[in-house]
């Protein structure tokens, strides 16, 4: 059997390897990988008769659904370019995105047809639009089961280094940037994780982060690869993502730490214990001690901390543990646990001073993560500038800080643009929020640097408090918390408790939706 080396290759080798096997477990009868197979082809032609060629842009806009893995492989049988399209974005926004992006054919679900038709106003060429619903009769094209294609389908010719996918950033600091992907990117990444992960044929994953992200994206071909079962949940609503994990034996998944966090606090109430969980994997922000031993106790399951990139497709580390931290202390074990990791399979790493001079390995020294391997991008989409400012002597400069321990592992301890420099001294947001969560009573919280006549910047703090927590639980109580686990110039100065946390549409809390609020003085006891 050939190793397959496109998009198109990976779902081509799930068929020839295990044609009746489960791809997609919805409640109903499962969809075999031939059918997935059958149904992908179908759409790849249509577009093809919509004169779709190798190379144009196809814009996605669907929730978590069976229908988005389908299309992910019928652009890729089209020889297609997919951009998938933060379905949370509003009209202004979707319309930057499909002005950079130039799409030939936009297809969405109907429920998003006000919010695009504002989107597609005023674009210099708006693409055509075919609309996604609930039932076969409005299958896009008027594409019916059967107009399917025999056996004998060839996908358009490609190259690994075609670009694949074209993802926008969260654009949680500006605008947002097009990230094109390769093939080879994306087929390498999803390679090294089944091997990474220990992906098998039977693993269900649970596709509860947006598909439209990398955070989940990646899995639905990782998990293609090796023949496992898909398993959908088209909006995030912790309740209903545990339900999912029960009902189809979800055996793995990937989940931004809030959506992890809301998880645990429903999990009594549900009565979920893991379920059929062995592995869940948390990335998109650090996360504190104290959360990983709570997955480990809820969840019974092995827990992995992720980071990475869209332009790293996405994955740079994992903290899976090695033999010999198996030997440490339970709590030793937690603090390896929640590091940002080693590096992925695919890549090589350094943290790097400012003179581009790898730092010491003493794990306390910082610097800034760049990265280079099959697997990152080359540049952004139309922007030269951001290109070369990113990506120099065939690295790329992600933005962010971290420490580097003598074993390589990495642990980050802020963004660039999220150091806070107050009073001349170094505040590092992740130690602040750190700090907050081992306080029982939070649920979620970002720490973040405001302007300041006095010290250049000051800490501010945002807390959405779990439920249940009472009245005791006041911002000066939390910052009397605080000053048991911080220097004094790292207490917040004012600590905001708001119902809910700004989001980027891939799941993450958002600090510039924060800075940009309107700002209240510190707290009377400062």
């Amino acid at each position: 059997m050939s190793q397959p080396y496109t998009t198109w290759g990976l779902l081509e080798h799930a068929v020839e390897r295990a044609p009746d096997a489960p791809a997609m477990v919805t409640g109903g009868p499962p969809v075999t990988y031939a059918a997935l197979h059958h149904s992908a082809a179908s759409l790849a032609t249509a577009l093809r008769a919509r004169d779709i060629a190798r190379g144009d842009r196809v814009a996605l806009m669907e929730r978590n659904t069976p229908a988005f893995l389908t299309w992910t492989f019928a652009c890729a049988g089209a020889g297609a370019v997919l951009v998938p399209l933060n379905h949370r974005l509003a009209a202004a926004e979707l319309r930057a995105v499909l002005a950079d992006a130039g799409p030939t054919l936009l297809i969405a679900h109907e429920d998003f047809r006000q919010v695009l038709d504002a989107a597609v106003q005023g674009l210099d060429a708006p693409p055509a639009v075919a609309w996604l619903g609930s039932g076969k009769e409005s299958a896009p094209m008027g594409l019916l089961p059967a107009d399917l294609p025999g056996p004998s389908f060839l996908p358009a010719p490609c190259e690994p280094s075609d670009v694949c996918h074209l993802y926008y950033t969260s654009g949680t600091t500006g605008r947002p940037k097009g990230v094109p992907l390769t093939h080879q990117n994306v087929v390498q990444h999803a390679l090294a994780a089944t091997s990474e992960l220990d992906l098998a044929d039977d693993d269900v994953w649970g596709h509860i982060a947006p598909m439209f992200h990398l955070a989940d994206a990646w899995a639905s071909l990782a998990i293609t690869a090796v023949a496992g079962q898909h398993a959908f949940l088209p909006e995030f609503e912790a309740e209903a993502a545990l339900a999912l994990m029960t009902e189809r034996g979800v055996t793995v998944s990937n989940l931004v730490p809030v959506m992890l966090q809301r998880m645990l606090a429903a999990a009594p109430s549900c009565g979920f214990t893991g379920g059929s969980l062995r592995l869940v994997l948390s990335g998109g922000a650090p996360i504190a001690p104290a959360a990983v031993r709570e997955v480990l106790r809820a969840f019974g399951c092995e827990y992995v901390q992720t980071y990475g990139l869209t332009e790293t497709s996405p994955y740079l580390t994992l903290s899976l543990l090695e033999p010999k931290h198996r030997e440490l202390s339970e709590e030793a074990q937690l603090a390896r646990r929640a590091r940002t990791g080693r590096p992925f399979e695919t890549v090589e790493l350094q943290v790097v001073d400012c003179d581009r001079r790898p730092v010491p390995r003493d794990d306390r020294s910082v610097g800034e993560i760049i990265a280079r391997g099959s697997t990152v991008t080359t540049g952004y989409w139309n922007r030269p500038e951001e290109t070369a400012k990113a990506f120099q002597d065939g690295w790329f400069h992600t933005g962010d800080l971290a420490t580097i321990d003598e074993d390589g592992w990495l642990n980050i301890v802020d963004r660039k643009k999220d150091m806070i420099l107050s009073g001349g001294e170094n505040v590092y947001s992740t130690e602040v929020e750190n700090a907050l969560y081992e306080h029982t009573a939070v649920l979620e919280c970002a720490a973040y640097g405001v302007p300041s006549e006095e010290w250049g910047e000051e800490v501010r703090a945002a807390v959405v408090l779990s439920a249940g927590a009472g009245a005791s639980t006041t911002a000066e109580a939390l910052k009397e918390h605080c000053r048991a686990y911080l220097a004094g110039y790292k207490v917040p100065k004012h600590i905001d408790l708001l119902p809910e946390l700004p989001k980027t549409g891939s799941g993450k809390i958002s600090k510039q939706q924060l800075r940009d609020r309107p700002l209240r003085g510190p707290d009377p006891a400062d």
